[in-house]
């Protein structure tokens, strides 16, 4: 009984789908291009939006 349990966990084992890596690695790294070329773009635009926030809190005071 213990072999045949023993037999079947490792059938499971071996057939288990546990992730495809190089698709996980691409998913990664596409993120990170697409977070990279978001933040290229924007980066000007929130720079000036927050300094002109902060030259308005300036401003109250």
């Amino acid at each position: 009984m213990n072999e045949i349990f023993i037999k079947l966990q490792i059938k499971v084992w071996t057939q288990s789908d546990r992730g495809d890596v190089p698709g996980w690695v691409l998913v990664v790294l596409m993120t990170a291009g697409l977070v990279t070329g978001i933040w290229t773009v924007a980066a000007p635009r929130l720079n000036t939006l927050l300094r002109n926030s902060l030259d308005s809190m300036n401003a109250i005071r």
